[in-house]
């Protein structure tokens, strides 16, 4: 299975370049006073309020970039730069993780898809870690009870859970940036200049998830040719 971690290796090596790119944004757009002097807290609440969305918080977390929005408790989590910072940067985390919330008001459609996939993709990580604990200590004897052929579909079947959940995610993430940008732009929240430095931020966000498709897509394709070439690398 060389050729799966060279892949792994490969898009590993590309997702720390993107995701070193979007930390060099972050603060060089972190470095811009924002002219109408918000915090992302405060932009965030702002646009839930105008989305008639009263039943989310706004929520403060440790960590760099560990912003999210969890439907599960409805919470708006922002690291602290965002939360307190005041700048197109944290603007800009901000209203897109907003957009998640307005997804879930909304019952947008790809957003609730993927909800329903977590605990199919979780499930799938479950058994191909172990498909894989048990291929590599197992030896022959994990062999004799599960031939190669049938544990190269069930790695097929996980890996192809996991590329159409990358694929979803790319539209809930882009339309969550779309209603960000739309939003703070008719909300007269950054001006044109700013504006440009939210959407170039929103821009390498979004790479790291094109980056994680075309990753698990590229490894879905290697394990399909390696079962139908039905020799093992």
């Amino acid at each position: 299975m060389g050729g799966a971690l060279f892949i792994g290796l490969f898009f590993m090596l590309i997702g720390w370049m993107i995701s070193s790119r979007l930390k060099s944004k972050f603060k060089k757009y972190s470095q811009t006073h924002l002219t109408r002097d918000l915090t992302g807290a405060e932009v965030a609440k702002l646009m839930l309020a105008d989305n008639g969305i009263h039943d989310v918080q706004v929520i403060s977390v440790e960590g760099q970039l560990t912003d999210h929005y969890n439907p599960a408790n409805k919470t708006v989590n922002l690291s602290q730069e965002v939360f307190n910072g005041r700048n197109a940067a944290a603007t800009a985390i901000a209203s897109h993780e907003c957009g998640h919330a307005v997804q879930h008001a909304t019952a947008y459609t790809m957003l609730q898809f993927r909800s329903a996939m977590v605990p199919i993709q979780s499930i799938s990580a479950s058994v191909l870690n172990f498909l894989m604990m048990a291929l590599i200590f197992g030896g022959a004897f994990a062999g004799s009870i599960l031939p190669w052929s049938t544990a190269l579909l069930v790695m097929i079947v996980c890996y192809a859970v996991f590329a159409l959940f990358s694929i979803v995610t790319l539209p809930v993430e882009f339309d969550a940036s779309r209603r960000a940008l739309a939003w703070v732009k008719s909300r007269n929240i950054v001006t044109t200049q700013e504006y440009d430095m939210a959407q170039d931020a929103l821009k390498w966000a979004a790479m790291t998830y094109v980056v994680a498709a075309i990753g698990a897509i590229t490894t879905l394709v290697y394990y399909v040719m390696l079962y139908l070439g039905g020799s093992r690398d």
